[in-house]
């Protein structure tokens, strides 16, 4: 082999590997506060929102334990929560990053599609996939009049 061929398959390699992602480098971006943006199933849009009265709280563990829970923002920047939680935890199997929750002993999976600061794509075993967007709150701070 020519030195130039050597050179061409370590750059084809080097690109094709950087390429392949790490599910375990999602992890940090999973907890906090999503707001789902729509619904896909098939690649199809099932449902678009613009806004939506509640947001997914996921919490993740050192131990990569933790809970989704279903909160509603208030106007003025907090968050009515109730005490429902779902028990979560997260396992990378197969290249993926599986979430097994168990929610009054049934347990349900779901795969991380995707995670970053922007974005956030669960699907589940039907077939749906699920779009967030990060949550930013609305803060109506009430303004003193003169």
């Amino acid at each position: 082999m020519t030195f130039r061929t050597v050179f061409y398959i370590m750059i084809i390699t080097f690109t094709f590997s950087s390429c392949t992602s790490n599910p375990e480098d999602t992890i940090e971006f999973i907890e906090g506060y999503w707001e789902i943006k729509e619904v896909k199933k098939d690649n199809k849009l099932i449902k678009e929102y613009s806004t939506s009265p509640m947001v997914d709280y996921f919490k993740v563990n050192t131990d990569l334990t933790g809970f989704r829970k279903k909160v509603s923002p208030t106007l003025n920047g907090t968050f009515t929560v109730n005490q429902d939680k779902a028990p979560l935890t997260l396992k990378v199997e197969n290249d993926s990053l599986n979430i097994y929750y168990n929610h009054n002993n049934i347990i349900t999976k779901e795969t991380i599609i995707r995670a970053t600061k922007k974005e956030l794509v669960i699907t589940n075993s039907q077939g749906f996939s699920y779009i967030y967007k990060p949550y930013k709150s609305i803060n109506i701070d009430k303004q003193k009049t003169p």
